[in-house]
């Protein structure tokens, strides 16, 4: 790609040349508008002065101990903040209680940047999937507990000083700082407890600060340790892959013509779900000043997240019922096994079949049971050295170098699937997307009623996300330039790695004898009566330790029929290298009531993908396994791009401020976009790839907000914003060979691909806050979003990932000096969050509410209890109006926390 200039950059070189010789400022402006967290009445007045100085579109949620606010993860307090949305998966795990992505705008989490105190952060993510086929470029928040940020930015419009690789914008963690604090030694301290009700546990929550400066205040040094323990539970029904169309030329479709290309369920799933979370590690931050004007930095963080899951599948199988198939018997000759029809009375409704009922066949089995338990974990890390010199009274510097790594690891997996309901039948009746299925088979579904076993292991899946980089940035003050106050200067050059890895696949083995007496437990009484409808719940499951036990004493799976190197399995490994160096300048510039920024950032990246490809034909194999024969693929992506950007605000009256901002942002592909090799689910052959060719995501934004502070402590904005999304990235899907676990052999699957589109949003943005009185307080905003896309998805659509069309928050407070209270509630419309096999599925409109409570018994102890999901939310998923694919319920969390400080 060739570096060129753009309308846009033509028109801001030629505002910096025409503020020359406008008049010069009375005041500089900052470049945040700050929302303080502790003392909430005091900080929002603060908060709106700030806010009416600041040249940029940028907020910040601020505070001393972030569990003011009734949220225990960054991602929740930030989802408070207008035109940010939250989401708590990267990949198609479902609905959790806790959100751990971030997004602006109404678009993916992808095209948001998280940074630590300016700079990159090695991410990872315990769930499988999300280690090495569906990996983005968002952060996994769950990795960060809210103890150790003093200050969250959301950088809504850019800034060519800002590092680049934000689309929609950007969000900075900052950490504290030794020499931030006022006392010499200073030591806090929480111990805490957190109730689930749903899965009736009570966990502890434990961490710690201390922090010292001598008695010059120019050495200091923090610690701080966290160690938080987390059991959840989440009840559900899924329908993995969705539904499919009934084949026009099979057997059902030929006895029951009108059958032909009906919608019909793939799976139809009661799923139990529980999950031991596990939160330890800490940071270490030194700060020395050997001069007035020089401070060095060093700081360390490490975080592990264990995350070992257990998730049984108890699934209707209305693909193996209506589907053809075939199957080979002991000499190796292949028997059409035909689709069932279901019983007369069936019902048509809106193309998909909503009621049928099927009769027992004596050789038709009508359910499988997945259970597969995962020991997994993610860890991340950084180490950093800074430095800042004030070189002379007009010269500033800042240097920063480091180096940061995250790990997602699911080493080792214990997985048994067994058929059952042999001869029993089945029936189901839909209700639409706003409510459960409602399903059952006959037979025999106990652990007696087993018919048919199959059983694999290891599947080791581990995911490496690192980079190295180095930044210099310079500030020249000019005293007596007129208008033109200061300019930035400076470059940044970065490192980045990310890779997947399998080196053992799934491992099968014959150890029904071994585990079929094995222990076994049942669902939890009350099992998913917050999701209502009607379908199996008294069921059965063998124990973790069953699973593990089974596999222990089988040497022959532990270690894989074909040891390691023959279950080694390429077609699930691709690499990912980045080389990136950006340089930028940037104008700031003053006047009679107005104040803004203008900049240019030049981007050069190198991208190198390494993948695998099934070799055929007469390809000669660069490797091959159990798995197949695979070929290395190598590609080469180079890309130059200058990105623009200005900010401007005036003051219309003194209490009356209108704000403008244009800039071009750029987002680097999916890692998984561009280098994952093709997977699949086998029991609906559905699945997913990469594009190495795919180009970076360039948007141009425009944005403008008008400000009135009509009363201390009060302010009525509304806001306009618009993204032209240039090589959007969407997906198509395609029919594809890959090798089945449940056969042994290549079959066809369908496989979604992504490919470059053009997308747009535009929408609103209303904020309002207000004290009523001395004490008490009232808030709330709204985000409207209207996205799009020339692509088409296979449902018809244009719809953007991630575009919710309304967004809002209220909440209210009150505080003295001795107790506070505080509730608020969010909501969010509908979006579409991926696909489901091929087709693009939604999560429906939802809403959470929160509260909080707290006391300062004594200056050196208080105490606070927070609530999360007053409600109870049912997460619901769908394709369409007519087809559900998942609902989900978490249940409750209640925080009591005591908090020491001297």
């Amino acid at each position: 790609m060739n570096t060129r200039k753009t309308l846009l950059s033509a028109a801001i070189v030629s505002c910096i040349a025409f503020s020359a010789h406008a008049q010069q400022a009375a005041q500089t402006a900052t470049d945040l508008d700050t929302v303080q967290v502790t003392g909430i009445r005091g900080s929002m007045e603060k908060s709106l002065d700030t806010k009416r100085e600041a040249n940029a579109r940028v907020e910040v949620v601020t505070a001393e101990d972030v569990g003011k606010l009734p949220a225990h993860n960054v991602a929740d307090t930030l989802q408070r903040l207008p035109g940010v949305n939250i989401s708590s998966s990267s990949a198609d795990e479902g609905g959790f209680d806790e959100a751990d992505r971030v997004s602006l705008r109404g678009t993916s989490p992808s095209l948001t940047q998280t940074l630590i105190n300016g700079h990159t952060v090695g991410t990872a993510d315990w769930f499988v999937l999300s280690q090495g086929n569906n990996v983005g470029r968002s952060v996994s928040y769950s990795l960060l507990p809210s103890e150790l940020v003093r200050s969250v930015e959301v950088n809504k419009s850019s800034q060519a000083k800002l590092q680049d690789g934000g689309t929609t914008g950007t969000v900075n963690i900052l950490t504290r700082k030794p020499l931030e604090f006022s006392k010499q030694l200073t030591a806090e301290g929480s111990i805490g407890m957190v109730r689930s009700d749903q899965a009736k546990s009570n966990d502890p929550q434990l961490s710690a600060l201390f922090n010292y400066k001598n008695d010059e205040g120019n050495f200091g040094v923090m610690v701080q340790a966290f160690s938080q323990k987390r059991e959840l539970r989440r009840e559900a029904q899924e329908i993995p892959g969705g539904f499919f169309q009934i084949d026009p030329n099979g057997t059902v479709a030929k006895s029951n013509p009108d059958l032909a290309g009906v919608y019909a369920p793939g799976l139809l799933g009661s799923t139990l779900f529980e999950q031991t979370r596990e939160r330890k590690g800490g940071l270490v931050s030194l700060q020395f000043k050997p001069m007035d004007n020089l401070t060095l930095g060093l700081e360390g963080f490490s975080s592990e997240l264990k995350a070992n899951n257990y998730n049984r599948n108890f699934m209707l199988w209305g693909g193996r019922i209506l589907n053809d198939r075939t199957v080979e018997d002991a000499n190796g000759n292949k028997i059409l096994i035909p689709g069932q029809a279901p019983n007369p009375g069936y019902v048509i409704k809106d193309g998909v079949l909503s009621n049928a009922t099927f009769a027992g066949q004596a050789d038709r089995d009508y359910a499988v049971y997945d259970m597969i338990y995962r020991e997994s974990k993610a860890k991340t890390n950084y180490i950093t050295f800074d430095a800042d010199w004030q070189i002379s009274d007009n010269l500033g510097m800042k240097f920063q170098a480091g180096s940061t790594k995250g790990t997602g690891e699911t080493p080792r997996q214990y997985i048994a699937e067994v058929n059952l309901a042999r001869g029993g039948g089945a029936t189901w009746a839909t209700h639409g997307n706003g409510s459960p299925i409602d399903w059952n088979v006959g037979g025999n579904i106990g652990p007696s009623g087993v018919t048919d076993f199959g059983t694999w292991g290891n599947q080791q899946v581990t995911a490496i996300d690192k980079e190295k980089w180095a930044t210099l940035d310079f500030n020249q003050y000019f005293a007596d330039a007129g208008v033109l106050n200061s300019i930035d200067f400076g470059a940044r050059f970065g490192d980045h790695k990310r890779e997947a890895k399998s080196p053992e696949g799934a491992t099968p083995g014959a150890i029904w004898n071994a585990l079929k007496n094995g222990a076994t437990a049942n669902f939890p009484g009350g099992f998913a009566n917050g999701i209502g409808g009607s379908f199996p719940r008294d069921l059965w499951y063998f124990t973790p330790g069953a699973l593990k036990e089974a596999v222990t004493n089988n040497s022959t799976w532990l270690s894989g029929n074909d040891g390691p190197t023959g279950r080694h399995n390429y077609g699930a490994e691709w690499k990912v290298s980045e080389k990136n160096f950006a340089a930028y300048v940037q104008g700031n510039f003053s006047g009679d009531r107005w104040s803004g920024n203008v900049g240019l950032r030049y981007v050069n990246i190198k991208q190198d993908i390494d993948t695998y490809a099934a070799a055929t034909g007469s390809t000669v194999p660069d490797v091959s396994s159990l798995f197949g024969a695979w070929t290395r693929e190598a590609f080469e992506n180079k890309h130059n791009r200058v990105l623009p950007s200005a900010n401007f605000k005036y003051d219309l009256r003194d209490d009356l401020v209108l704000r403008v901002a244009a800039s071009q942002t750029q987002t680097l592909p999916d890692f998984s976009a561009l280098g994952a090799s093709s997977y699949g689910s086998d029991l609906n052959r559905t699945g997913g790839g990469g594009n190495p060719k795919l180009k970076p995501v360039v948007s141009t934004n425009f944005d403008a907000n008008l400000e009135w502070y009509f009363m201390p402590r009060g302010m009525l904005s509304i806001g306009a914003y618009s993204m032209r999304l240039k090589d959007y990235v969407a997906f198509s899907t395609e029919k594809e060979m890959l090798f089945s676990e449940l056969t042994n052999r290549l079959e066809e699957y369908n496989i979604s691909r992504p490919r470059n589109a053009d997308g747009k949003v535009r929408g609103i943005e209303v904020a309002y806050e207000q004290p009523i009185g001395e004490y008490f307080g009232v808030n709330a905003n709204y985000t409207y979003a209207d996205g799009s896309t020339d692509h088409t998805w296979a449902d018809g659509s244009d719809n953007l990932l991630g575009t919710s069309k309304n967004t809002y928050n209220v909440g209210a407070y009150f505080e003295n000096d001795t107790f506070g209270a505080r509730v608020s509630y969010t909501r969010r419309s509908s979006f579409l969050i991926g696909l489901s096999g091929a087709n693009p599925y939604y999560q429906d409109d939802f809403g959470t509410l929160s509260a909080s409570l707290s006391y300062k018994a004594t200056d050196w102890l208080s105490i606070s209890f927070d609530a999360l999901n007053l409600n109870n939310p049912t997460y619901k998923y769908y394709q369409t109006a007519a087809i559900p694919t998942s609902f989900y319920s978490n249940g409750r969390q209640y925080y009591l926390n005591f908090r020491f400080k001297y």
